[in-house]
């Protein structure tokens, strides 16, 4: 893994905004997302092919960005992706790096990477995201079907 940008963008007034939540329903293309901030508990759910990967995840990248410079104590982020695209696999490689920064930082991340116990190929991706990985508390876990 290993290029992690997505082409940059200008900083704008809604940066600074934290908001209760973050709630998009998923579509054939993108994943549900489910953002709480005051439970500090973040979610993907579902598939991520997005026809524009930035379109779809600077507002994802706002919202976390806004929320970490509060300098929450403590957060968790699971993942439970069915299927993703290379361009896909870019964006959450920024949105782990957002949170291993954190964690650096001395906010407690906990990431959990679910997976369907029959798909290999997700999970070999959740064990190389969580080895890139050096301050957040990483954990594999199986979906329940």
């Amino acid at each position: 893994m290993s290029t992690r940008s997505l082409p940059s963008r200008q900083p704008s007034e809604r940066d600074a905004i934290i908001m209760d939540a973050l709630e998009i329903p998923a579509t054939t293309r993108t994943p549900q997302v489910s953002f709480n901030f005051p439970e500090h508990r973040f979610r993907l759910i579902g598939e991520s092919y997005p026809e524009d990967v930035t379109r779809f995840y600077y507002p994802l990248f706002d919202a976390l960005d806004a929320y970490l410079q509060a300098s929450p104590t403590h957060c968790r982020f699971d993942f439970e992706l069915i299927y993703f695209n290379s361009s896909s696999a870019k964006a959450i490689m920024l949105l782990m790096d957002k949170l291993d920064q954190a964690a650096s930082r001395g906010c407690r991340v906990d990431v959990y990477w679910f997976h369907d116990p029959e798909d290999d190929t997700m999970e070999e991706l959740g064990v190389d995201f969580g080895e890139d990985l050096r301050e957040v508390n990483f954990r594999l876990e199986r979906m329940v079907v």
